[in-house]
């Protein structure tokens, strides 16, 4: 076996383990799933833990296959370290249950890659076929990726193992439905990760007919059909006709032998130069292919799934198999969409909340400010909601920020009122100490003092708007001191002996006509709030209805293309089998191909026909607010056109 050369050294370079690992987020990898004292599978609480904290986009690679074939070794070099995962150096399975490792991915920015090394399938000592089942379909539910370890060759032998994969449909269902036999596996290809095929120890020359042939047509070469409808025809065909129409993708990778055989049990130990060249090269490649190619995870409908959604999905499948019962990914998609919408709903009211509250310290403000601030916040309530939520299809959570944003802003307003008013209460008490004390020692109380009396509460009342202009509450706190000083200045009107009786009663009515104008003016500006107010809760509806029309284009788009990228799938496999001569199987086909379009066409007619009511109801309820808030305008006008009236049939009129 060659030594690593220069040229080959230059290769394996193009994978700068080196940087890698200052970027790695875990120093090591953590138990995800486990095996409980009762035998059934658990999910660990710590890395839950790790998962939520990861908001990112995660690239989940999954391996799988017979325990002692060298899976672990290549997790390690996806992380970019010689040692992390168990390798072991016995016959004995190494890796219990299923470990993870979240990494920074090396060549997607923002996105973290998640690597999920599975205990070894096979191992007689557990003597639990369906335990393996159960690892191997946690292992394909979670991974956007799924790598397969096998040694030697892809011979029949080696197909047979992956005898998993033929009970995915038992195993795994798409859809709820009542009816167990109802075979939904047709729409597998648009959830199920790619496929890789890690063959080890691999020594034999790759030709077919006499001719080279690449890793991939080797592996599709294995995966050929048989023609024929016996016994032992259907057998040889079932788990390469599940490889066929489950994944969306599949390649081969063949890796000779890494070194000397009694070098193998310290194989994470070895110096690089100690490894085939070979080996390196195709390691090399195999990871460059895992970063470049391996999509982020993906739910049903195209949602991306972050550590935190991928943790609960970890959580959800694994107690639905513990319980006995059969993993649905719509069900796991309906509970997800319950959780994040949840948590979207608290996550944009916080940063609502957040917003104000800093706002709140300046109070009091003038109103437009309040409302144009409220604006902005509950525009970005609404995007952080949109960005966290997905399948809200009745509206229910929208609905829900909506109704607490507005009761939120209905609070503030309520405090910047306070503010306003106290503080128009506390400049009136500053601007009338004087005219108090006046009165306190009876300067008002002698002929002439009603004049007197008159001029300071003038000046008093100029002073007073030329500094209130721009409070909310500066009028009402006005009238409700021009009424209690009223009573102070019958008090002295009466008492001024200069003032006939007919002067008395024509200032009276002077009084009564200002206290009413002062009193229509802030009936007015009452209104006048009223209408920034409605327009506020137009432009804030008008920007949420156009974030939730484009937050359904994106989710259509996503259907659209999911939906796609299985019928891609399927023309493909329906042109092998053609071109192999399966013209039956491929007929068979078109006719599955037929029912999956007219489940998708129907699929998007639903969906806009969900999101057309969601507009609707949401346009509905605004159309509800505003003319609650007209009828309560109208209702405020009409009180204050009957009071007018009132005083003017009494004889006062407004100077």
């Amino acid at each position: 076996m060659g030594r690593i050369s220069g040229s080959c050294r230059q290769l394996r370079l193009k994978l700068d383990w080196s940087e890698l690992k200052q970027t790695v987020a875990m120093d090591k990898p953590v138990c995800l799933i486990d095996t409980a004292s009762d035998g059934k599978l658990c999910v660990q609480q710590s890395a839950l833990q790790v998962l939520e904290q990861i908001q990112q986009p995660v690239v989940v690679v999954a391996v799988v296959g017979l325990y002692r074939t060298g899976k672990s070794y290549l997790m390690n070099r996806l992380a970019g370290q010689q040692t992390g995962f168990a390798l072991g150096s016995t016959i004995e399975s190494k890796t219990k249950g299923i470990w993870m490792w979240c990494v920074p991915h090396p060549t997607k920015a923002e996105t973290t890659l998640v690597l999920l090394d599975t205990e070894g399938l096979g191992d007689v000592d557990k003597g639990d076929s369906k335990h393996d089942t159960n690892i191997f379909c946690l292992a394909v539910l979670l991974s956007s990726t799924l790598v397969y370890n096998s040694r030697g060759t892809i011979d029949n032998r080696a197909v047979e193992e992956l005898q998993y994969v033929t009970e995915l449909t038992e195993c795994i269902k798409v859809k709820s439905s009542s009816d167990e036999d109802v075979d939904d596996s047709n729409e597998f290809v648009k959830f199920f990760p790619s496929f890789i095929w890690a063959v080890r120890d691999f020594t034999l020359e790759r030709k077919i007919d006499g001719k080279d042939a690449t890793e991939n047509e080797y592996l599709e070469f294995a995966l050929k059909l048989k023609h024929g409808t016996s016994k032992k025809v259907m057998e040889y065909n079932l788990p390469r006709e599940c490889i066929q129409k489950f994944f969306p993708s599949r390649t081969c990778f063949t890796f000779p032998f890494p070194t000397a055989p009694e070098n193998v049990s310290r194989l994470e130990r070895l110096d690089p130069a100690e490894l085939s060249s070979e080996f390196l090269e195709v390691t090399g490649r195999f990871c460059k292919f895992v970063f470049d190619k391996s999509d982020v995870k993906k739910l049903k409908d195209g949602y991306t799934v972050t550590g935190r959604v991928l943790g609960h999905l970890a959580k959800t499948f694994t107690d639905t198999i513990s319980s006995g019962a059969v993993p649905c990914l719509e069900n796991a998609v309906i509970a997800m969409a319950m959780i994040e919408n949840q948590a979207a709903v608290k996550e944009g009211l916080e940063v609502y909340q957040s917003g104000m509250e800093k706002l709140k310290n300046s109070f009091p403000l003038e109103l437009k400010v309040v409302s144009s601030e409220h604006q902005r916040l509950s525009g970005m309530a609404t995007q952080t909601f949109m960005t966290r939520s997905f399948r809200d299809t009745d509206g229910k959570h929208l609905k829900s920020l909506e109704e607490k944003v507005n009761k939120l802003f209905d609070g503030y307003l309520c405090q910047n009122e306070q503010a306003s008013k106290k503080r128009c209460e506390d400049l009136l008490s500053s601007l009338t100490a004087t005219m108090n004390e006046k009165l306190k020692q009876g300067i008002y109380a002698k002929s002439g003092g009603y004049d007197l009396f008159c001029k300071d509460l003038e000046d008093i009342v100029k002073k007073y708007n030329s500094q209130t202009n721009k409070e909310v509450k500066a009028d009402a706190v006005l009238e409700v001191f021009l009424k209690q000083k009223s009573v102070d200045s019958k008090a002295i009107l009466q008492a001024d002996k200069k003032l006939t009786e007919k002067e008395k009663k024509i200032k009276e009515e002077t009084e009564k006509a200002i206290l009413l104008q002062q009193e229509i003016k802030a009936k007015e500006e009452e209104q006048r709030q009223l209408q920034e107010k409605m327009e506020a809760e137009k432009h804030s509806n008008e920007e949420r209805m156009r974030q939730m029309r484009e937050k359904m284009d994106e989710e259509m788009k996503l259907q659209k293309e999911e939906a796609e990228r299985a019928m891609d799938s399927k023309l493909r496999e329906q042109a092998a089998l053609l071109e192999k001569g399966f013209q039956d199987k491929a007929d068979r086909m078109s006719q599955e191909m037929e029912e999956f379009k007219r489940q998708n066409t129907e699929a998007e007619s639903n969906r806009a026909r969900e999101f057309a009511e969601l507009l609707e109801n949401s346009n509905k309820r605004h159309e509800e607010s505003m003319a609650m808030m007209m009828q309560q305008h109208s209702e405020q006008m009409q009180a204050l056109q009957r009071q007018m009236s009132a005083r003017s049939s009494d004889g006062c009129c407004i100077l």
